[in-house]
């Protein structure tokens, strides 16, 4: 199955839903949440970057090829096969698009885009995984969002958290006189920080598909480190996360107010996209059974749910834009209005 015709089913939901609803976790903590065309740039342009991974592995191929030992060449197709271009392309997503920030921008804002471009990534991987394993494609969804997607998603949350340290050397509350020597690391952390996570998290699991003569007791202790890792990545991103967060946390109630409404437009954004997804789905879905099958006009049926699921998400986005376009002037307004009055300075 084609990976773009496989999108509007439910293979294609349950590969790409577990990635949008990790994305609204991550912005929903943020304070002030960034542009959602930003935001929805990393996400695509994680998902196009797996087409950089030819070019980013090309320069290993010869430290790939070299060792004979089998272990030494798992440990290096870990680092050097998946961890770094992987991560390296990711990374440079992030700060392509966080390249031109605004001149009011938060540290969070980094962070999301992070987020974004590693779950973008994560839902084409998903998708490739889910296509590639059709026939057991319900019980991989359900261990891959539990894991390897809000795994992808952290890493690039603690890139981007260490991208916005290494701009600022204060986003995560470095003292003054650590501030050249925080930019220096966190540049340096933000890659190899989730590089040795990720070939961390992948070396025992590629051990076990390389090697099925493997003992139980090994294999489950391998088991285990990789979602010792893989967990222990997730609750560090969140950690970082929340520490950006308090960085940035509003100190007005102007400021609380106008995050709850942005908060707001996000949610019907999210509404509104995935109620349009779902009524794609179900319209292509029963096209395409109509077109097998001509004698099941049953299916046909479905057609009227999804257009109407489509128009309500259509809708949703629709409106949601219009109240973000002429709202946020509005909302920066009364913020200016009142931020001489008392106890809001």
């Amino acid at each position: 199955m084609n990976l773009l015709a496989s999108l509007p089913t439910a293979i294609g939901t349950a590969a790409v839903a577990p990635a949008l609803l990790i994305l609204w976790l991550v912005i929903a903590a943020g304070e002030r949440p960034g542009p959602p065309a930003k935001v929805w740039t990393a996400f695509f342009l994680g998902a196009a970057s797996i087409s950089l991974l030819g070019l980013a592995r090309a320069p290993f191929a010869k430290i790939l090829a070299a060792p004979e030992n089998p272990w030494v060449a798992q440990i290096l197709h870990s680092v050097f096969g998946v961890a770094l271009p992987e991560e390296a392309v990711k990374i440079l997503v992030i700060v392509a698009v966080s390249a031109r920030r605004r001149s009011f921008a938060d540290p969070m804002d980094t962070v999301v885009y992070g987020a974004a471009a590693g779950l973008g990534f994560a839902a084409y991987e998903n998708l490739a995984y889910l296509v590639q394993h059709a026939e057991m494609w319900r019980s991989l969804a359900a261990l891959r969002s539990v894991l390897t997607v809000p795994f992808h998603g952290a890493l690039g949350v603690i890139a981007g958290a260490y991208l916005a340290l290494g701009r600022s050397g204060t986003a995560l509350g470095a003292h003054r006189h650590h501030r050249d020597w925080a930019r220096t690391s966190s540049r340096v952390l933000m890659l190899l920080g989730p590089v040795a996570l990720h070939s961390g998290f992948d070396f025992p699991l590629l051990t076990l598909q390389q090697n099925s003569d493997i003992g139980s007791n090994t294999r489950l202790m391998l088991g285990m480190v990789s979602v010792l890792i893989g967990f222990s990545s997730i609750a560090f991103a969140v950690r970082l996360v929340r520490r950006v967060g308090r960085h940035q946390a509003p100190r007005t109630d102007i400021a609380r107010a106008r995050l709850t409404q942005l908060r707001r437009m996000w949610a019907l954004l999210v509404a509104g996209g995935g109620a349009g997804f779902i009524g794609l789905t179900f319209v292509l879905t029963s096209i395409h059974h109509w077109l097998v099958n001509p004698e099941r006009n049953v299916a046909l049926i479905l057609v009227p749910i999804g257009l109407t699921s489509i128009l309500v998400g259509s809708a949703l986005l629709l409106v949601t834009t219009a109240i973000y376009i002429l709202g946020r002037n509005r909302i920066r307004t009364t913020a200016s209005g009142f931020s001489s009055a008392p106890g809001q300075g």
